[in-house]
């Protein structure tokens, strides 16, 4: 083998990284360093859960640490922004939800970036049903009466855990399609809406299901519909919101993992097929089965078709109800 010139030599460990950043961008080897799963809200939410029930799994899976980082902020937007500005090298993923990555868009200033062409889906992972539920003190018993309440006595508050939150959204779809008017209160998170609806202070609230259910449980109030399309699995008793007289109504507040625009696709197949063996495993199953949460796998195509119905559904529905961050 001939030697190498000295002015090659030189040049040699300057070529590395550049080597480096070729073999990376055209997906080979992947991973080849641990992958920041990034979860733009703070720990202990739905979407933290879920990335924290598939890490192990996927470390095993691929040889290399699938580590969970949340980076809180602005609404999803500090740790969601920061994922859209990374390399496209697969090893830093977003744990997105409904309320960063579809409902934000549309109530906070321009983000300078959209997610559908910004961000490539993954796979989706669970779905959380949203809920209705009212004070002791409300009188209502279901939907139909709740909305009889309201239309005899308009401007009745509604808690949701925030501005833009899927809960949010889930009460101004219900006031536009009862027609009736009702006034969103805003509170940081959804603990401390539920004190007030146990204390009657407020009278409605639109939250996630494993967030009401232990005190409704306890009879602290009443839960009176789901959110979703169909009943859920683990709540069979508990009817849908559109069942009750509310055709049409349908909230998904769902999880689902992206990468940025350009991330190899090869690699993003392989992490998606390898997240669906997670969301199968019995203890994921059971775990999520815990938390009134339901999985909902989808390959990488059908992830971002489903983000553009989103899109497609939503933009109208917040400029109708005119919602604007506050």
């Amino acid at each position: 083998m001939p030697k190498l010139s000295r002015r090659a030599a030189l040049a040699l460990p300057a070529l590395l990284p550049l080597a480096s950043r070729a073999q990376e961008a055209t997906g080979a080897p992947w991973p080849s360093r641990p992958v920041v799963l990034v979860v733009p809200w703070a720990a202990g939410g739905s979407n933290d859960l879920v990335a924290r029930l598939i890490a192990p799994h996927l470390t095993e899976k691929f040889g290399h640490s699938f580590v969970v980082e949340n980076r809180s902020g602005g609404g999803g937007a500090v740790g969601m922004g920061g994922v859209v500005r990374a390399r496209p090298d697969g090893h830093t993923l977003l744990v997105s939800s409904a309320s960063n990555h579809v409902f934000n868009q549309f109530v906070i200033t321009d983000q300078g970036y959209d997610p559908r062409q910004a961000l490539d889906g993954i796979c989706m992972l669970n779905d959380v049903p949203n809920a209705l539920a009212v004070s002791n003190a409300s009188g209502v018993t279901d939907v139909r009466s709740l909305v009889a309440k309201a239309q005899r006595e308009p401007g009745m508050g509604f808690a949701s855990s925030g501005v833009g939150s899927s809960n949010h959204l889930a009460g101004e779809l219900f006031r536009l399609l009862t027609k009736t008017d009702l006034t969103h209160v805003p509170y940081r998170g959804g603990g401390p809406g539920i004190a007030d609806l146990i204390s009657g202070n407020i009278p409605i609230a639109f939250l996630n299901l494993p967030t009401l259910l232990p005190p409704a449980e306890a009879g602290r109030f009443k839960i009176i519909g789901v959110g979703s399309a169909e009943r859920v699995g683990i709540r069979p008793e508990i009817p849908t919101i559109a069942e009750q007289g509310v055709p049409g109504y349908s909230v998904r507040s769902w999880t689902g993992l992206f990468a940025p625009h350009g991330t190899d696709r090869a690699a993003m197949e392989r992490l998606s097929a390898a997240c669906r063996e997670a969301l199968a495993l019995p203890a994921v199953k059971h775990r999520l089965d815990e938390l009134a949460s339901v999985a909902i796998w989808s390959s990488p195509a059908e992830t971002d078709a489903f983000i553009r119905a989103e899109f497609d559904k939503w933009g109208p529905i917040v400029r109708a109800a005119g919602v604007k961050r506050e």
